[in-house]
């Protein structure tokens, strides 16, 4: 079995590289992006298990990516935690589109988002079709 590869999009360089050091430490694949088109674009050309994106990037949003994941069958089903500002307000819409999974509220510890690819990659293997999304 291969090494799961994690796409982590921010245009923030720091969190980028912090989130980027742990994944690669909890032993996943890792690519980064600086935007939502260039996450989209990796997508496409690497096919991740699954992607941690920043809501509020130039270019396209993370709801943006997620939903233009959806609109191709080879990446809707690619998990999608998205990353939210405290106190910035997720429609009710985005939140139960299938292909997002988690929203986490910034601050978040790095361990807890590893933890939260761990249990969303065990879902997938276990069944493509949602496992779990409505009991999170």
């Amino acid at each position: 079995m291969s090494t799961p590869l994690i796409l982590l999009a921010d245009d923030e360089p720091h969190i980028t590289h912090v989130m980027a050091r742990a994944v690669r430490m909890a032993g996943f694949d890792v690519i980064t992006a600086e935007d939502g088109e260039e996450a989209y674009e990796l997508a496409a050309e690497r096919l991740p298990d699954l992607i941690v994106t920043d809501l509020q990037m130039p270019y396209m949003s993370g709801i943006e990516l997620a939903e233009k994941l959806c609109g191709r069958e080879e990446l809707a089903k690619i998990p999608v935690i998205l990353l939210s500002a405290r106190g910035y307000v997720v429609s009710e819409d985005s939140q139960h589109m299938k292909n997002v999974r988690l929203t986490l509220e910034k601050p978040f510890s790095a361990k807890f988002v590893i933890e939260q690819i761990r249990t969303l990659l065990d879902e997938r293997s276990g069944g493509e079709e949602g496992a779990g999304k409505e009991a999170a």
